[in-house]
Protein backbone atom coordinates (compact mmCIF):
# COMPACT_ATOMS: atom_id res chain seq x y z
CA UNK A 1 0.00 0.00 0.00
CA UNK A 2 2.87 2.38 0.72
CA UNK A 3 4.04 1.96 -2.87
CA UNK A 4 0.56 2.79 -4.09
CA UNK A 5 0.43 5.94 -1.94
CA UNK A 6 3.83 6.98 -3.27
CA UNK A 7 2.61 6.47 -6.84
CA UNK A 8 -0.56 8.49 -6.21
CA UNK A 9 1.37 11.39 -4.71
CA UNK A 10 3.99 11.21 -7.48
CA UNK A 11 1.19 11.34 -10.04
CA UNK A 12 -0.17 14.44 -8.30
CA UNK A 13 3.21 16.20 -8.34
CA UNK A 14 3.62 15.45 -12.04
CA UNK A 15 0.14 16.79 -12.77
CA UNK A 16 0.98 19.89 -10.72
CA UNK A 17 3.96 20.55 -12.96
CA UNK A 18 1.92 19.97 -16.10
CA UNK A 19 -0.72 22.37 -14.75
CA UNK A 20 1.99 25.02 -14.25
CA UNK A 21 3.05 24.60 -17.88
CA UNK A 22 -0.60 25.05 -18.91
CA UNK A 23 -0.78 28.18 -16.78
CA UNK A 24 2.17 29.58 -18.73
CA UNK A 25 -0.10 29.55 -21.75
CA UNK A 26 -2.51 31.85 -19.92
CA UNK A 27 -5.82 32.46 -21.71
CA UNK A 28 -4.33 31.78 -25.14
CA UNK A 29 -5.85 28.29 -25.63
CA UNK A 30 -9.34 29.53 -24.69
CA UNK A 31 -8.95 32.67 -26.82
CA UNK A 32 -7.80 30.60 -29.79
CA UNK A 33 -10.76 28.21 -29.46
CA UNK A 34 -13.14 31.17 -29.24
CA UNK A 35 -11.63 32.80 -32.33
CA UNK A 36 -11.70 29.53 -34.26
CA UNK A 37 -15.40 29.11 -33.46
CA UNK A 38 -16.16 32.69 -34.51
CA UNK A 39 -14.21 32.35 -37.77
CA UNK A 40 -16.02 29.08 -38.52
CA UNK A 41 -19.39 30.65 -37.74
CA UNK A 42 -18.69 33.72 -39.86
CA UNK A 43 -17.36 31.59 -42.72
CA UNK A 44 -20.60 29.59 -42.64
CA UNK A 45 -22.57 32.86 -42.79
CA UNK A 46 -20.39 34.09 -45.63
CA UNK A 47 -20.91 30.90 -47.64
CA UNK A 48 -24.67 31.10 -47.08
CA UNK A 49 -24.77 34.72 -48.30
CA UNK A 50 -22.63 33.72 -51.29
CA UNK A 51 -25.20 31.10 -52.25
CA UNK A 52 -27.97 33.69 -51.94
CA UNK A 53 -26.03 36.15 -54.10
CA UNK A 54 -25.24 33.62 -56.82
CA UNK A 55 -28.77 32.19 -56.98
CA UNK A 56 -30.31 35.70 -57.00
CA UNK A 57 -28.07 36.88 -59.83
CA UNK A 58 -28.74 33.64 -61.76
CA UNK A 59 -32.51 34.02 -61.33
CA UNK A 60 -32.28 37.70 -62.29
CA UNK A 61 -30.43 36.80 -65.49
CA UNK A 62 -32.94 34.08 -66.28
CA UNK A 63 -35.81 36.52 -65.73
CA UNK A 64 -34.11 38.99 -68.06
CA UNK A 65 -33.72 36.29 -70.70
CA UNK A 66 -37.36 35.28 -70.28
CA UNK A 67 -38.46 38.90 -70.69
CA UNK A 68 -36.54 39.19 -73.97
CA UNK A 69 -38.18 36.00 -75.24
CA UNK A 70 -41.62 37.16 -74.20
CA UNK A 71 -41.18 40.56 -75.88
CA UNK A 72 -40.19 38.77 -79.08
CA UNK A 73 -43.36 36.68 -78.79
CA UNK A 74 -45.48 39.79 -78.34
CA UNK A 75 -44.03 41.25 -81.55
CA UNK A 76 -44.76 38.00 -83.40
CA UNK A 77 -48.31 37.98 -82.06
CA UNK A 78 -48.79 41.55 -83.29
CA UNK A 79 -47.55 40.56 -86.73
CA UNK A 80 -49.85 37.53 -86.77
CA UNK A 81 -52.84 39.69 -85.84
CA UNK A 82 -52.41 41.55 -89.10
CA UNK A 83 -52.92 38.30 -90.97
CA UNK A 84 -55.82 36.70 -89.12
CA UNK A 85 -58.99 35.91 -91.01
CA UNK A 86 -61.56 36.02 -88.19
CA UNK A 87 -62.27 37.49 -84.75
CA UNK A 88 -61.71 34.20 -82.95
CA UNK A 89 -58.08 34.01 -84.09
CA UNK A 90 -57.59 37.72 -83.32
CA UNK A 91 -58.99 37.33 -79.80
CA UNK A 92 -56.82 34.28 -79.17
CA UNK A 93 -53.67 36.20 -80.13
CA UNK A 94 -54.77 39.15 -78.00
CA UNK A 95 -55.16 36.85 -75.00
CA UNK A 96 -51.68 35.41 -75.57
CA UNK A 97 -50.26 38.94 -75.83
CA UNK A 98 -51.98 40.05 -72.61
CA UNK A 99 -50.65 37.00 -70.76
CA UNK A 100 -47.12 37.66 -72.04
CA UNK A 101 -47.29 41.34 -71.03
CA UNK A 102 -48.53 40.45 -67.54
CA UNK A 103 -45.69 37.94 -67.19
CA UNK A 104 -43.19 40.55 -68.35
CA UNK A 105 -44.42 43.02 -65.71
CA UNK A 106 -44.14 40.36 -63.01
CA UNK A 107 -40.66 39.31 -64.15
CA UNK A 108 -39.49 42.92 -64.19
CA UNK A 109 -40.61 43.32 -60.56
CA UNK A 110 -38.92 40.02 -59.70
CA UNK A 111 -35.73 41.27 -61.32
CA UNK A 112 -35.74 44.38 -59.15
CA UNK A 113 -36.21 42.30 -56.01
CA UNK A 114 -33.52 39.82 -57.04
CA UNK A 115 -31.11 42.64 -57.85
CA UNK A 116 -31.61 44.15 -54.38
CA UNK A 117 -31.24 40.75 -52.70
CA UNK A 118 -28.07 39.91 -54.63
CA UNK A 119 -26.50 43.34 -54.08
CA UNK A 120 -27.29 43.24 -50.35
CA UNK A 121 -25.78 39.76 -50.08
CA UNK A 122 -22.67 40.93 -51.96
CA UNK A 123 -22.22 43.86 -49.58
CA UNK A 124 -22.64 41.56 -46.59
CA UNK A 125 -20.05 39.20 -48.05
CA UNK A 126 -17.55 42.03 -48.43
CA UNK A 127 -18.13 43.05 -44.81
CA UNK A 128 -17.80 39.45 -43.60
CA UNK A 129 -14.64 38.93 -45.65
CA UNK A 130 -13.07 41.92 -43.92
CA UNK A 131 -14.08 40.68 -40.48
CA UNK A 132 -12.87 37.15 -41.21
CA UNK A 133 -9.53 38.45 -42.50
CA UNK A 134 -9.03 40.60 -39.41
CA UNK A 135 -10.04 37.80 -37.06
CA UNK A 136 -7.86 35.28 -38.90
CA UNK A 137 -4.88 37.62 -38.53
CA UNK A 138 -5.48 37.87 -34.78
CA UNK A 139 -5.90 34.10 -34.61
CA UNK A 140 -2.59 33.48 -36.35
CA UNK A 141 -0.83 35.89 -33.97
CA UNK A 142 -2.20 34.09 -30.93
CA UNK A 143 -1.35 30.70 -32.43
CA UNK A 144 2.18 31.96 -32.95
CA UNK A 145 2.45 33.14 -29.34
CA UNK A 146 1.09 29.83 -28.07
CA UNK A 147 3.49 27.95 -30.31
CA UNK A 148 6.45 29.85 -28.89
CA UNK A 149 5.40 29.03 -25.33
CA UNK A 150 4.74 25.39 -26.19
CA UNK A 151 8.10 25.12 -27.93
CA UNK A 152 9.90 26.59 -24.92
CA UNK A 153 8.21 24.10 -22.58
CA UNK A 154 8.20 21.13 -24.95
CA UNK A 155 11.14 19.27 -23.42
CA UNK A 156 9.79 19.59 -19.88
CA UNK A 157 6.25 18.71 -20.90
CA UNK A 158 7.42 15.64 -22.83
CA UNK A 159 9.42 14.47 -19.82
CA UNK A 160 6.55 15.01 -17.39
CA UNK A 161 4.00 13.28 -19.63
CA UNK A 162 6.28 10.31 -20.23
CA UNK A 163 6.89 9.91 -16.51
CA UNK A 164 3.20 10.38 -15.79
CA UNK A 165 2.35 7.55 -18.14
CA UNK A 166 4.74 5.24 -16.30
CA UNK A 167 3.35 6.11 -12.87
CA UNK A 168 -0.29 5.93 -13.97
CA UNK A 169 0.42 2.50 -15.45
CA UNK A 170 1.30 1.21 -11.98
CA UNK A 171 -2.13 2.06 -10.58
CA UNK A 172 -5.27 0.01 -10.94
CA UNK A 173 -8.06 1.24 -13.20
CA UNK A 174 -10.35 1.94 -10.25
CA UNK A 175 -7.68 3.88 -8.37
CA UNK A 176 -6.78 5.92 -11.42
CA UNK A 177 -10.43 6.68 -12.16
CA UNK A 178 -10.98 7.78 -8.56
CA UNK A 179 -7.90 9.99 -8.74
CA UNK A 180 -9.06 11.63 -11.98
CA UNK A 181 -12.57 12.13 -10.63
CA UNK A 182 -11.35 13.84 -7.45
CA UNK A 183 -8.79 15.88 -9.38
CA UNK A 184 -11.47 17.17 -11.74
CA UNK A 185 -13.81 18.03 -8.87
CA UNK A 186 -11.10 19.70 -6.76
CA UNK A 187 -9.42 21.93 -9.33
CA UNK A 188 -6.48 19.67 -9.94
CA UNK A 189 -5.70 18.61 -6.38
CA UNK A 190 -6.65 14.98 -5.74
CA UNK A 191 -3.83 13.94 -3.38
CA UNK A 192 -2.56 16.17 -0.59
CA UNK A 193 -0.27 15.68 2.38
CA UNK A 194 -1.40 16.28 5.94
CA UNK A 195 0.35 19.39 7.23
CA UNK A 196 0.14 20.52 10.86
CA UNK A 197 -2.57 17.94 11.47
CA UNK A 198 -4.76 19.45 8.74
CA UNK A 199 -5.78 18.45 5.21
CA UNK A 200 -3.44 20.09 2.71
CA UNK A 201 -6.41 20.77 0.42
CA UNK A 202 -9.22 22.25 2.51
CA UNK A 203 -7.16 22.78 5.72
CA UNK A 204 -9.76 21.06 7.87
CA UNK A 205 -8.40 19.37 10.97
CA UNK A 206 -7.80 15.63 10.60
CA UNK A 207 -9.02 13.46 13.52
CA UNK A 208 -6.20 12.34 15.82
CA UNK A 209 -6.93 8.65 15.30
CA UNK A 210 -6.71 9.10 11.52
CA UNK A 211 -3.40 10.94 11.95
CA UNK A 212 -1.96 8.00 13.87
CA UNK A 213 -3.19 5.46 11.33
CA UNK A 214 -2.11 7.64 8.38
CA UNK A 215 1.51 7.48 9.55
CA UNK A 216 1.51 3.72 9.09
CA UNK A 217 1.05 4.17 5.32
CA UNK A 218 -0.86 0.92 5.06
CA UNK A 219 -4.26 2.08 3.78
CA UNK A 220 -5.86 4.84 1.76
CA UNK A 221 -7.60 7.67 3.61
CA UNK A 222 -9.67 10.53 2.25
CA UNK A 223 -10.49 13.83 3.91
CA UNK A 224 -13.94 13.60 5.48
CA UNK A 225 -14.54 17.25 4.55
CA UNK A 226 -13.33 17.62 0.94
CA UNK A 227 -12.87 14.02 -0.22
CA UNK A 228 -9.24 14.40 -1.28
CA UNK A 229 -6.82 11.51 -0.83
CA UNK A 230 -4.57 12.10 2.19
CA UNK A 231 -0.92 11.04 2.50
CA UNK A 232 1.46 11.34 5.40
CA UNK A 233 4.39 13.73 5.66
CA UNK A 234 6.65 10.70 5.25
CA UNK A 235 5.16 9.94 1.84
CA UNK A 236 5.56 13.58 0.81
CA UNK A 237 9.24 13.57 1.77
CA UNK A 238 9.93 10.30 -0.03
CA UNK A 239 8.65 11.61 -3.37
CA UNK A 240 11.49 13.27 -5.26
CA UNK A 241 10.47 16.68 -6.63
CA UNK A 242 10.15 16.55 -10.41
CA UNK A 243 12.62 18.62 -12.41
Amino acid sequence: MERKLLDLYTLQTLDDELDKLEEDKGDLPAEIRSLEEKVEEMTTQRNARDQVMKSSFANRDKADSDIISLKEKVERYKAQQMKVRNNREYDALTKEMDTAVETIVKLEKDMETLEITATTARNEIEELDGQIAEMTGTLEQKRGSLGEISQANMEQETTFRKERGKVAGKLGKGELNAYERIRKAKRGKAVVPVTREACGGCFAKVPRQVLLELKQNNRLYTCEHCGRILVSEEIRLKVTPVQ
